[in-house]
């Protein structure tokens, strides 16, 4: 099997050498004998040029395209809990939520407080809301607040949105208690 490819391999070099050289034609007792080594008697042979075939460039296959991303099916709000009720002096608080399937790359979460969208976008469900974020977007007078959140791509076009949650935020007071008599 290897020897095949040897002779194969030599044909080939032989071939490209051949081209290159001046071959001499001299007629023998069997018939015309060529070589590449001028001799008594000998002519040249003009050769024509060689056979030479240009392969096409194959077109380039395109990639295959990627399969549309799986929609979102569900976001809820685990917590706060709807009816619930949050201790928090200074309004800060953690929202959690499940999100099915998992957040993507390039999206992004956004926070709706008592109706008011923050500036921040999220990059996990579980979202904490600062003092500042408290401060710029709750309606700080009332005890009832709500919640929701928003799964957006990186254009900013919603892919999904959860329920809003109502819930209450319990702050500590100091106040005189009245003593029984």
């Amino acid at each position: 099997m290897h020897s095949r490819w040897i002779v194969a391999l030599g044909s080939l070099a032989f071939a490209l050498t051949v081209g290159a050289q001046t071959v001499y034609k001299k007629e023998g007792k069997d018939g015309p004998v060529f070589s590449d080594v001028p001799s008594p008697g000998a002519s040249a042979v003009e050769l024509p040029p060689a056979n030479v075939i240009q392969m096409p460039v194959p077109a380039a296959t395109p990639a295959p395209a990627a399969p549309p991303p799986v929609p979102y099916r569900n976001l809820v709000i685990v917590a706060p809990e709807a009816q619930g009720t949050i201790h928090s002096n200074t309004g800060a608080f953690d929202i959690r939520a499940q999100l099915s399937p998992a957040l993507r790359g390039s999206d992004r979460i956004l926070v709706s407080l008592d109706g008011n969208l923050l500036k921040s976008r999220f990059r996990s469900p579980n979202v904490h809301i600062t003092e500042a974020d408290w401060n710029a977007a709750a309606n700080s007078n009332d005890a009832q607040h709500s919640v929701q959140l928003t799964v957006v791509d990186a254009k900013g076009e919603p892919l999904i949105a959860s329920a809003p949650v109502s819930f209450y935020v319990q702050r500590a007071t100091v106040a005189k208690q009245r003593r029984a008599r």
